[in-house]
């Protein structure tokens, strides 16, 4: 008997579509967990030869893929089933949607003939995740899985990057479809007006004080060589949102710090002293203008690849929009400022930042001072070693003092700010990065919100370390607590498992340091292992979050 001839060949189904459009975007690993309702999906890409990541919460799905995204620029993918499955989703979706980071979640859902009706587990979900994503859509007819997949590969990468979302019904997912997948498409670079860069060039010339405010989207749009010699060139100071770390390495010249912490700190200074601010990929989402817009006579040049936000404090004199890198370099050709005086009103700002984390990194006490416990972490990590700061109390000091050197080697949540986002990123940060050191940072709170996917990293091979900064407190909203005017505190406090044997029993390697000179040590002890994650735990002494602020309050007022 003759071959079948190869377009008599049965078609694949909607899920075997879907899962060929992923192989054409370029995906290599899913996130997730299966369910009733994904389960054609599932086995599509079992024999996709895609690598599927069963996690243990699917929270901790969305949050890899979160980091996976942010970390190659080329969306991350998460899966879940419907109902309870989806909704695990939201708080990761959500985190990737405000920080930027392109992400594509796929649900599960009921047969489509039982939208209609009171089912069990159904929700709307395009419903529920259109206002945390660019794009939600639900693929109705078989024919339209390809399109639909493709837009959200598009939307989810393109400028603002964020999350975007496909639901798949039942029945959908098993029917024939005819549908094959759409090449990607390069999107075209977009470079500024000549005259807007004309008009930021002279207002950069004329300015006395000019300062550089370097945000997240300079490191989406890999512009750090860019936002240097912008420094350099033109003896700008530059200071950096959280998000921004390391776009300007700690140990330029030009670098001042970072701003964002809620208190009034020294950073502000520099921009009482700023004429002019030159906005460089700069997020209203990662630190409201109100926290540094000191004085009415500030000036504004916003340059981004997208048409700058604005509210009352943020509204520029030159917006120069198009591709950042090329962007600056334009505006260096035109500007002058051979003439200005060194700005060492400006400088000195950053060397008092300096002196400030040297002092209190100094500290042998134990427990241990949080300026310390960074002095050590970087220590052990090397220039492109990745650490992953998760939220709370330890998050304003890792935004504030940590070191940084390059882009992309300090993962912040700080848009949306979600607790339990250390874990899931370093494990994503390492599938991405193998070769490199990857730390997750944490409070005790923020660890127990997604610990069990320890058992995720063990499985899957994945030697992260993690370290938890113990003080059996929400450290943040105590603070905030002893900040106001309460004079108390209430509702903040609670009980830890024994971690170093909580890390054993997940088949971990566990440390509790028990003295300032045993951190050290032990992390690098814990980075020697690649056969499975460890855990290092050590008491962190946050007497020094109201001494900080009792600091500020002195020299600023309350």
């Amino acid at each position: 008997m003759a071959d079948k001839p190869e377009n008599d060949a049965p078609e694949k189904t909607t899920a075997e579509v879907l899962v060929d459009c992923l192989k054409a975007e370029g995906v290599s690993v899913v996130f997730g967990i299966p369910g009733e309702e994904n389960l054609d999906l599932m086995f599509a890409l079992k024999r996709s030869g895609i690598r599927f990541i069963s996690t243990r919460h699917e929270q901790g799905a969305a949050f890899m893929a979160d980091v996976y995204g942010r970390l190659t620029g080329h969306a991350g993918v998460c899966l879940a089933t419907l109902g309870p499955g989806a909704t695990n989703l939201v708080t990761g979706v959500a985190d990737a949607f405000l920080d930027g980071a392109p992400l594509v979640a796929i649900t599960g859902q009921v047969s489509s003939e039982l939208m209609q009706l009171t089912s069990h587990q159904y929700l709307d979900l395009s419903a529920m995740f259109s206002p945390i994503t660019k794009r939600s859509k639900v693929v109705m007819r078989p024919d339209t899985v390809a399109e639909i997949c493709r837009l959200a590969f598009k939307y989810a990468e393109a400028p603002k990057p964020g999350a975007t979302h496909i639901d798949l019904p039942k029945n959908v997912a098993h029917m024939p479809s005819p549908a094959h997948p759409l090449r990607r498409q390069q999107p075209p670079a977009l470079y500024a007006d000549p005259a807007s860069v004309i008009e930021a060039a002279q207002l950069i010339s004329q300015a006395k004080s000019p300062l550089i405010l370097a945000g997240a989207g300079a490191v989406r749009a890999n512009a750090g060589e860019a936002v240097r010699s912008l420094a350099e060139r033109l003896h700008i100071p530059v200071v950096q949102t959280m998000m921004g770390k390391g776009i300007v390495p700690w140990d330029c010249p030009w670098r001042l710090g970072v701003v964002g912490i809620p208190q009034h700190d020294y950073i502000i200074d520099a921009f009482d002293q700023a004429d002019l601010v030159i906005g460089v990929g700069y997020d209203l989402i990662e630190c409201a203008p109100k926290k540094w817009h000191t004085h009415d006579d500030m000036r504004i040049v916003n340059i981004s690849g997208l048409p700058a936000d604005v509210n009352q404090l943020y509204e520029p004199d030159v917006e120069v929009t198009g591709d950042i890198s090329d962007s600056i370099y334009q505006i260096l050709r035109t500007a002058r400022r051979d003439d200005a005086p060194e700005p060492e009103g400006l400088l000195a700002v950053g060397r008092r930042l300096r002196e400030d984390f040297e002092r209190l990194s100094a500290s042998d006490a134990y427990p241990m001072k949080p300026a310390r416990i960074l002095a050590d972490v970087r220590s052990v990590l090397g220039r492109s070693d990745i650490l992953v700061s998760d939220v709370g109390a330890h998050k304003i000091w890792i935004g504030r003092d940590y070191p940084c050197y390059e882009p992309r080697t300090c993962l912040i949540s700080n848009g949306f700010a979600s607790m339990g986002f250390s874990v899931p990123g370093a494990i994503a940060a390492k599938l991405v990065h193998p070769e490199r050191r990857v730390l997750a940072v944490t409070g005790d709170g923020g660890f127990m919100m997604n610990s069990q996917e320890l058992e995720t990293a063990v499985r899957e091979g994945v030697p992260i370390v993690v370290l938890i900064w113990e003080d059996e407190h929400y450290g943040l909203i105590r603070w905030k607590e002893e900040e106001e005017q309460f004079g108390d505190t209430f509702g903040v406090g609670f009980s830890n498992p024994d971690f170093k044997a909580y890390a054993e029993a997940m088949h971990c390697h566990g440390y509790a340091v028990q003295s300032s000179e045993e951190l050290v040590p032990a992390l690098e002890d814990a980075f020697s292992h690649d056969d499975a994650p460890s855990v290092v735990v050590v008491r962190v002494d946050y007497s020094e979050n109201m001494a900080l602020t009792n600091r500020l309050r002195e020299e600023y007022g309350a």
